[in-house]
């Protein structure tokens, strides 16, 4: 038996068990969905599309977005070691703002020989490591970068250390950068750095994506990840907080217009879009739908011939005839390389017990989805999909727009030819 058919049964298998776990209206649904037919053998293309679905995606092949021409990625192991981004070299400064008012009692920094070292972030990850899941993903950009499971310690525990005392307000935080370039940077409310939410995830100084050490070419050693936002608040090769008691955000991101307060938001994506089949064939459908702060209630796909061509000023598809697809379980094995395709020991959002997520989908990741799209005759069609958020409000709303995070409606054309 290939492997891709060991995996789809074991996929399939799952589901069926957790929806029927879920009680009998679930079980109903699971009977209707298409991935039933799949389980029964009926659609082998859409078993094989399942089957191929990744949910981490290795190190090596993540996107990497150099916003501040760093260059990073194309050093040698020596320049890197001469510019602090390996962990024998890295550093982090801790300081209260030069042209504010802010006060600590003990700054952290280079210039006063108590910045504080790869050793000294290890004793913190000692007493308050954490590991999570969460999808990296542009503001403007349709792909989400890379899906993975991070490991660090909460900046506020680097803060503490300075042992703050008045006139703090907000923290900003930079990259590496050349002599001849700015920083890039970005910055949060102090209070929203110190405190979390109960299960929710803190701001960290992440030091491992998928149980590796951050190579340099992905922000490492040491990057901010800030659970809930898009990927120009998770700033790379940080070496340098800022603790202000100016107000205002600071963000070099807000530069290109960009809103860099929106929180990450719910939409659909296709993986799997055939973009041409023969005619009254079914076809397999998979994509992936990022859980926003919304969260997620379904994925909807729609086909709509072109020779009656949608209106322009239609950007929602509101009017269409929309078909629920099937959201596929967590997956057997979680991928990247991580052994036997399980996720660290202590991830935040699984259960201890079971090894289970303590809820599906989780918001600020991924989930993959499926249907099997029913046979067509000859012409053009419009392909597309959307996600229907816990609110019960459909994509591309409630904040359709630009420059707070893509959610413009997924459409391909798909051609019937004999």
């Amino acid at each position: 038996m290939r492997d891709w058919e060991q995996r789809v049964r074991e996929h399939c298998r799952l589901t069926r068990r957790y929806f029927f776990h879920l009680g009998s209206a679930a079980a109903a649904a699971w009977t209707a969905s298409p991935l039933a037919a799949a389980d029964a053998g009926a659609d082998p293309q859409l078993r094989k599309a399942i089957a191929e679905l990744e949910y981490l995606t290795p190190v090596d092949r993540a996107h990497l977005l150099d916003k501040g021409k760093a260059g990073v990625a194309k050093l040698s192991p020596e320049k890197l070691r001469e510019i602090g981004l390996l962990p024998e070299t890295w550093s982090l400064d801790v300081v209260p703002d030069p042209a504010s008012d802010s006060s600590v009692e003990q700054p952290l920094s280079r210039a006063l020989g108590n910045a504080l070292d790869w050793n000294g972030l290890m004793r913190l990850a000692d007493k308050h490591a954490v590991r999570f899941l969460h999808v990296c993903v542009c503001t403007n950009g349709a792909d989400p970068f890379h899906m993975t499971v991070w490991e660090g310690v909460p900046l506020r525990e680097a803060i503490w250390l300075t042992r703050p005392k008045a006139n703090i307000r907000r923290v900003y935080y930079q990259s590496y950068h050349a002599g001849n370039l700015p920083p890039f940077q970005s910055s949060l409310p102090f209070g929203q750095v110190l405190e979390t939410p109960p299960g929710q995830t803190p701001v960290v100084l992440a030091y491992k994506m998928n149980g590796q050490l951050i190579p340099a070419a992905h922000g490492g050693p040491v990057r901010v990840v800030v659970p809930g936002t898009y990927g120009s608040k998770s700033i790379k090769w940080v070496q340098r907080v800022v603790l202000t008691n100016d107000y205002k955000a600071n963000d070099s991101d807000a530069e290109l217009n960009n809103d860099t307060e929106s929180p990450m938001k719910t939409r659909a994506r296709f993986i799997n879009a055939p973009k041409e089949i023969p005619p009254e064939k079914p076809a397999a459908l998979t994509g992936m739908a990022q859980v926003g702060v919304s969260g997620l209630a379904k994925v909807q796909y729609c086909v709509h011939s072109q020779k009656d061509p949608w209106p322009a000023d239609e950007a929602s598809w509101a009017g269409a005839n929309w078909k629920d697809a099937a959201i596929l379980p967590p997956p057997a094995s979680w991928g990247a390389g991580l052994p036997g395709g399980k996720l660290p020991a202590n991830t935040s959002q699984i259960d201890p017990k079971t090894g289970r997520p303590l809820q599906w989908p989780l918001r600020y990741t991924i989930v993959h989805w499926a249907a099997s799209l029913a046979g067509l005759p000859p012409g053009s069609y419009d392909l597309c999909c959307r996600t229907i958020d816990l609110n019960g409000i459909a994509q591309p709303m409630p904040r359709p727009l630009l420059r707070t995070g893509v959610t413009a409606i997924h459409r391909v054309t798909l051609v019937v030819k004999a």
